[in-house]
């Protein structure tokens, strides 16, 4: 029987069982990589925007129709192997650092394939949640997994720190690799029906082309893929950057950039952890909206990162930032997935993770651009600026009037309310 507590579900505390040890191990890597090309391998800001820009290329490539093909399989499967591939590609750094053969060229290929494996775990994931835990368990469901996310990231990157500083880069990385292997044994004790509901054989371009209209047709749909989007870049376009800038102008150790990271984790718990009271209590629209207003200042803090109290200062205005990223991670997801039939739940997941990730490779690779033409501070600045401003979108739309969820969500794309057509069909706010 569905309930509105996703952990009554023992399919679901599975599912979160292996997302904290996949969780853990991408942040781990999200460490341990950059510095292995940036001491180890002697990268260059442009080198390591490249290697930035490939580990999330996957979803611009191949995210859309990764999507459709996620409708037609069984999600479980999928999940596993994503996993199982991840654990091989990142056991191959250590092998190759211990015979002396590691390269940026394969640094390159790793991060690249290990995006493709993600591109399908994460449209998989997202997909399957609604089906284990029943739409009404949605909201805390996505609560826990965003909380999550957050404690993975403090957990992860300081441990990912740590594990540099004291063991060397490549032993972290092995430690991502099996991880990853924990993950994917953990997912095969899932046994409820996460398969795709049956649909009618059509052409996979006609299916991708159904979910595009799905997600740009709606106004509100479109405001929070573009919000988000603004945010991920200004995001990344700072994260890309924090390795060159703690190890070579600051003179850092891998520990300090570790626990700088933590700390975004810390207010991306705190902001997953209050988004449920900060709806029921404000409503849906004006929490998302009103409070990017507020909170958008911060993200010029972030650009003030240097040695001395300008360190606490960004850590400061980096921890609001992410605070308001984990009160939208929980509200957007939810609403989108509220917004949406269940035939149609690959395909808006993967419309959303082309933008979101497409947002990643693009502020990737300007960082790396930036960094190299005009240096370090200039790429940090630029990155405060988008996200000061990411909440505009969501701001200037229908979002920021919707006090409670949408009804369940008919088995029919959504349009946009503006059109006349859709007028008698509008759910109701």
């Amino acid at each position: 029987m569905q309930t509105d507590s996703p952990w009554r579900t023992a399919d679901f505390r599975t599912l979160f069982a292996a997302t904290t040890l996949s969780q853990l191990g991408t942040n781990i890597s999200y460490v341990a990589v950059p510095l292995i090309a940036v001491a180890a391998l002697d990268a260059s800001p442009g080198q390591v925007g490249a290697l930035a820009t490939l580990s999330t290329l996957a979803f611009l490539l191949i995210g859309l129709p990764a999507g459709a093909w996620v409708d037609r399989m069984r999600h479980r499967r999928v999940l596993i192997v994503a996993d199982l591939a991840r654990a091989v590609l990142f056991a191959s750094v250590p092998i190759a650092w211990w015979l002396d053969a590691l390269s940026l060229g394969q640094l390159y290929a790793v991060v690249l394939l290990n995006g493709c494996a993600t591109v399908f775990f994460d449209v998989g994931s997202q997909s399957a949640l609604p089906q284990l835990v029943g739409r009404q368990a949605l909201v805390r469901a996505n609560a826990a997994l965003v909380s999550l996310m957050a404690v993975s990231n403090v957990a992860g990157r300081g441990a990912g720190g740590g594990l540099v500083q004291l063991l060397t880069a490549p032993v972290a990385v092995l430690c991502t690799a099996v991880t990853y292997l924990a993950s994917a044994v953990q997912l095969t004790f899932v046994r409820g029906s996460v398969a795709p509901p049956p649909r009618p054989s059509v052409r996979l371009g006609v299916q991708i082309a159904e979910g595009l209209r799905h997600v740009f047709g709606n106004r509100e749909l479109r405001a929070l893929a573009l919000t988000a989007a603004l945010n991920n870049m200004g995001s990344q376009i700072i994260n890309t950057m924090l390795p060159v800038l703690f190890y070579r102008e600051l003179g850092l150790p891998a520990g300090v950039l570790g626990l700088y990271w933590a700390a975004g984790g810390v207010g991306l718990l705190l902001g997953a952890r209050c988004a449920r009271p900060l709806a029921t209590r404000f409503g849906y629209g004006r929490t998302l909206g009103l409070f990017g207003l507020c909170i958008a200042p911060a993200g010029l803090l972030v650009p003030l990162v240097g040695n001395g109290p300008w360190l606490w200062i960004a850590a400061t205005g980096w921890v609001l930032a992410m605070f308001k990223t984990g009160m939208d991670n929980v509200l957007g997801v939810t609403l989108r997935q509220r917004m949406t039939p269940d035939a149609l739940l690959g395909r808006m997941n993967a419309t959303f993770r082309f933008v979101l990730t497409g947002a990643l490779a693009l502020g990737a690779a300007v960082s790396g651009l930036t960094g190299q033409l005009a240096g370090v501070h200039t790429t940090l600045w630029l990155g405060g600026a988008f996200l000061t401003t990411a909440f505009l979108p969501v701001f200037f739309s229908p979002v920021r009037k919707r006090r409670t969820l949408p009804e369940q969500q008919a088995e029919t794309p959504a349009v946009d309310p503006a059109t006349p057509s859709s007028r008698l069909s509008r759910r109701r706010r």
